[in-house]
Protein backbone atom coordinates (compact mmCIF):
# COMPACT_ATOMS: atom_id res chain seq x y z
CA UNK A 1 0.00 0.00 0.00
CA UNK A 2 2.06 2.90 -1.30
CA UNK A 3 0.81 6.41 -1.54
CA UNK A 4 1.43 7.90 -4.96
CA UNK A 5 4.15 10.45 -5.42
CA UNK A 6 4.08 13.08 -8.13
CA UNK A 7 2.62 10.96 -10.96
CA UNK A 8 -1.01 11.96 -11.33
CA UNK A 9 -3.55 10.47 -13.67
CA UNK A 10 -6.23 12.48 -15.43
CA UNK A 11 -8.83 11.06 -13.01
CA UNK A 12 -6.77 12.24 -10.02
CA UNK A 13 -6.31 15.71 -11.54
CA UNK A 14 -10.06 15.99 -12.17
CA UNK A 15 -10.88 15.14 -8.55
CA UNK A 16 -8.27 17.62 -7.37
CA UNK A 17 -9.72 20.37 -9.58
CA UNK A 18 -13.18 19.60 -8.21
CA UNK A 19 -11.89 19.88 -4.64
CA UNK A 20 -12.70 16.25 -3.84
CA UNK A 21 -10.29 14.77 -1.28
CA UNK A 22 -8.76 11.45 -2.30
CA UNK A 23 -5.88 9.11 -1.61
CA UNK A 24 -4.05 7.00 -4.17
CA UNK A 25 -2.64 3.52 -3.76
CA UNK A 26 -0.05 2.02 -6.06
CA UNK A 27 0.17 -1.71 -6.61
CA UNK A 28 2.06 -4.01 -8.94
CA UNK A 29 -0.33 -4.99 -11.74
CA UNK A 30 -0.24 -8.62 -12.82
CA UNK A 31 -1.13 -9.05 -16.50
CA UNK A 32 -2.14 -12.65 -15.72
CA UNK A 33 -4.40 -11.66 -12.85
CA UNK A 34 -6.29 -8.39 -13.33
CA UNK A 35 -8.94 -9.41 -10.80
CA UNK A 36 -10.17 -6.89 -8.31
CA UNK A 37 -9.60 -9.34 -5.47
CA UNK A 38 -5.90 -9.32 -6.37
CA UNK A 39 -5.91 -5.50 -6.33
CA UNK A 40 -7.71 -5.41 -2.96
CA UNK A 41 -5.16 -7.80 -1.44
CA UNK A 42 -2.25 -5.74 -2.77
CA UNK A 43 -3.52 -2.40 -1.42
CA UNK A 44 -4.77 -3.89 1.85
CA UNK A 45 -8.37 -2.73 1.53
CA UNK A 46 -11.34 -5.12 2.02
CA UNK A 47 -12.78 -6.29 -1.33
CA UNK A 48 -16.21 -4.88 -0.38
CA UNK A 49 -14.67 -1.38 -0.54
CA UNK A 50 -12.79 -1.91 -3.82
CA UNK A 51 -15.02 -1.22 -6.82
CA UNK A 52 -14.49 -2.31 -10.41
CA UNK A 53 -15.78 -0.20 -13.29
CA UNK A 54 -17.79 -2.05 -15.92
CA UNK A 55 -19.06 -0.64 -19.19
CA UNK A 56 -22.23 -1.93 -20.80
CA UNK A 57 -24.46 -1.10 -23.74
CA UNK A 58 -28.20 -0.68 -23.97
CA UNK A 59 -30.15 -0.20 -27.18
CA UNK A 60 -28.59 3.18 -27.97
CA UNK A 61 -26.66 4.26 -24.87
CA UNK A 62 -23.45 3.28 -23.08
CA UNK A 63 -23.63 2.88 -19.29
CA UNK A 64 -21.01 2.69 -16.55
CA UNK A 65 -21.46 0.46 -13.50
CA UNK A 66 -19.22 0.41 -10.42
CA UNK A 67 -19.61 -2.68 -8.27
CA UNK A 68 -17.59 -4.41 -5.53
CA UNK A 69 -14.81 -6.51 -7.03
CA UNK A 70 -16.13 -9.81 -5.65
CA UNK A 71 -19.59 -9.26 -7.14
CA UNK A 72 -21.06 -9.78 -10.60
CA UNK A 73 -23.23 -7.22 -12.34
CA UNK A 74 -26.84 -8.40 -12.49
CA UNK A 75 -27.77 -7.47 -16.07
CA UNK A 76 -31.51 -7.54 -15.30
CA UNK A 77 -31.07 -5.08 -12.43
CA UNK A 78 -28.79 -2.97 -14.64
CA UNK A 79 -31.45 -2.87 -17.36
CA UNK A 80 -34.10 -1.97 -14.80
CA UNK A 81 -32.17 1.01 -13.35
CA UNK A 82 -31.37 2.34 -16.84
CA UNK A 83 -34.87 1.86 -18.22
CA UNK A 84 -33.50 -0.43 -20.95
CA UNK A 85 -35.07 -3.74 -21.98
CA UNK A 86 -31.65 -5.37 -22.21
CA UNK A 87 -28.08 -4.52 -21.18
CA UNK A 88 -24.97 -6.31 -22.39
CA UNK A 89 -21.32 -5.84 -21.54
CA UNK A 90 -19.26 -4.03 -24.17
CA UNK A 91 -16.52 -6.07 -25.81
CA UNK A 92 -13.10 -5.61 -24.29
CA UNK A 93 -11.74 -4.47 -27.67
CA UNK A 94 -14.25 -1.57 -27.67
CA UNK A 95 -13.39 -0.33 -24.16
CA UNK A 96 -10.49 1.97 -25.08
CA UNK A 97 -12.36 3.63 -27.93
CA UNK A 98 -15.45 4.27 -25.81
CA UNK A 99 -13.82 5.30 -22.54
CA UNK A 100 -10.16 6.11 -23.14
CA UNK A 101 -9.29 3.36 -20.65
CA UNK A 102 -8.10 -0.25 -20.89
CA UNK A 103 -9.30 -3.33 -19.01
CA UNK A 104 -7.91 -3.27 -15.50
CA UNK A 105 -7.50 0.50 -15.62
CA UNK A 106 -11.01 1.74 -16.33
CA UNK A 107 -12.09 4.60 -14.06
CA UNK A 108 -15.58 6.11 -13.78
CA UNK A 109 -13.83 9.50 -13.64
CA UNK A 110 -12.57 11.21 -16.79
CA UNK A 111 -13.94 8.99 -19.53
CA UNK A 112 -13.84 10.32 -23.10
CA UNK A 113 -17.58 10.97 -22.97
CA UNK A 114 -20.03 11.43 -20.14
CA UNK A 115 -22.06 8.24 -19.74
CA UNK A 116 -24.86 7.53 -17.25
CA UNK A 117 -23.04 6.08 -14.25
CA UNK A 118 -24.34 3.85 -11.47
CA UNK A 119 -22.59 2.64 -8.32
CA UNK A 120 -23.77 -0.30 -6.26
CA UNK A 121 -25.69 0.95 -3.25
CA UNK A 122 -23.40 -0.96 -0.87
CA UNK A 123 -20.79 1.78 -1.44
CA UNK A 124 -22.87 3.98 0.85
CA UNK A 125 -22.00 1.68 3.77
CA UNK A 126 -18.42 3.00 3.72
CA UNK A 127 -16.79 6.37 4.31
CA UNK A 128 -14.49 5.65 1.37
CA UNK A 129 -14.25 3.22 -1.53
CA UNK A 130 -11.59 2.76 -4.18
CA UNK A 131 -11.94 2.81 -7.95
CA UNK A 132 -9.30 2.66 -10.65
CA UNK A 133 -7.33 5.86 -11.11
CA UNK A 134 -7.37 5.24 -14.87
CA UNK A 135 -4.27 3.07 -15.21
CA UNK A 136 -3.36 -0.42 -14.12
CA UNK A 137 -1.44 -0.25 -10.87
CA UNK A 138 -3.18 2.73 -9.28
CA UNK A 139 -6.39 3.06 -7.25
CA UNK A 140 -8.17 6.21 -6.03
CA UNK A 141 -9.85 6.19 -2.63
CA UNK A 142 -12.60 8.74 -2.00
CA UNK A 143 -16.00 9.28 -0.47
CA UNK A 144 -18.49 7.35 -2.66
CA UNK A 145 -21.10 10.11 -2.43
CA UNK A 146 -18.55 12.69 -3.62
CA UNK A 147 -17.58 10.40 -6.51
CA UNK A 148 -21.18 9.91 -7.60
CA UNK A 149 -21.93 13.61 -7.27
CA UNK A 150 -18.91 14.42 -9.45
CA UNK A 151 -19.91 12.00 -12.24
CA UNK A 152 -23.61 12.84 -11.71
CA UNK A 153 -24.14 9.17 -10.95
CA UNK A 154 -26.77 7.22 -9.06
CA UNK A 155 -26.59 4.60 -6.33
CA UNK A 156 -28.57 1.46 -7.21
CA UNK A 157 -28.96 -2.23 -6.40
CA UNK A 158 -26.77 -3.75 -9.13
CA UNK A 159 -25.67 -7.16 -7.85
CA UNK A 160 -27.28 -10.37 -6.63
Amino acid sequence: MNKLGKNKTNAARLLEQAGIPYETYEYEPDENNLSGEHVAAQIGIPPAQVFKTLVARGKEEIYVFCIPVKEELNLKKAAQVTGEKKIEMVHQKDLLGLTGYIRGGCSPIGMKKKYPTFMDETAQLFDTVTVSAGVRGLQLEADPSALMKYVQGTFADLTD
